[in-house]
């Protein structure tokens, strides 16, 4: 078991943020408060923890060494790391590590970075290509960015939670990557929802489809964790329809900014896009075979 005196706060509890807590808890690094926008949900992890319920973000870089953060958009890191606000984590900034998990753009990324080493405090990127049973088991992917002497203070703690934590460049880098990789990975379901839509509509057998697609050149990692699901309309939320667009969108708007039009990622994100407008964007993202089997059609 690892044992530090580098006290660990998180802003943003939920599934993913509170389960990558109780893990670092698990392994001996001391965790001093957690923050979340729903003060029940923090509330209830301090008690289980033992550490305190912050009143804010402020009150939570203040009681520790390092921040590790795990927020949903653009706005909500923007806002958690504000200039000039009291019950900013900016309040606190100097000499603090602050581990940023969120998958946001990487804009957002290098201005948390300088605004938070012009206050004598250092920034990380460490996106996270997993889900929440990887929290709590500590096998996360996590891709890192920002300048190397973060990199090698946090390695304790992320070693704790990843199984694989790999350096991938500066600030912004590892969003870029993250955002390619969500790109890829929702496109793949929107195409493995398709394929198994109309296998159903041939009236072909899908699971016998399934074992098919698994051993030629169909076969994929969402084949693996969301086929089945598809088949059975099991989708229980690992990762919501809605984050899949937000994601699919950061990769879109990056594609623009470098020239390139991307259609098929587009064609992915607009079928996202049906799926929320039809209310179900809280579902996994394999839900998105709602929109594709002919006896369930999401309209």
């Amino acid at each position: 078991m690892f044992t530090t005196h580098e006290t660990i706060g998180f802003v943003g509890v939920g599934r993913m943020g509170a389960n990558m807590a109780r893990r670092l808890k698990d392994f001996g690094f001391p965790i001093s408060a957690v923050y979340d926008r729903q003060a029940s949900v923090a509330a209830a992890l301090a008690n289980e923890l033992g550490c305190q319920a912050a009143v804010d973000p402020a009150a939570v870089a203040q009681a520790s060494q390092t921040v590790i953060t795990v927020v949903t958009d653009d706005a909500a890191m923007d806002q958690i790391f504000a200039v000039d606000t009291p019950a900013s984590l900016l309040t606190h900034a100097k000499g603090r590590l602050f581990i940023n998990c969120a998958t946001v753009s990487p804009s957002i990324h290098r201005e948390v970075e300088q605004r938070v080493t012009a206050l004598g405090g250092a920034s990380l990127e460490a996106c996270m290509a997993s889900s929440i049973t990887q929290a709590r088991q500590g096998t996360l992917y996590l891709m890192c960015a920002g300048r190397r002497m973060a990199f090698e203070r946090a390695k304790p703690m992320l070693e704790t939670l990843g199984q694989t934590v790999r350096y991938v460049g500066a600030s912004g880098t590892a969003a870029e990557v993250k955002a390619l990789v969500n790109m890829v990975m929702n496109c793949n379901t929107a195409a493995l929802a398709e394929g198994l839509g109309l296998g159903q509509a041939l009236g072909l057998d899908l699971t016998m489809l399934r074992e098919v697609f698994s051993q030629t050149g169909a076969n994929s990692r969402v084949l693996e964790t969301d086929g089945e699901d598809m088949q059975q309309r099991a989708h229980d939320c690992y990762f919501s329809a809605a984050h899949a667009a937000k994601d699919s969108g950061i990769a879109i708007a990056m594609g623009r900014a470098a020239g390139l039009t991307l259609p098929v990622a587009e064609a992915a994100l607009a079928q996202y896009q049906r799926l929320i407008a039809s209310g179900k964007g809280e579902l996994d993202k394999s839900a998105i075979a709602e929109l594709t089997f002919k006896d369930r059609l999401a309209g």
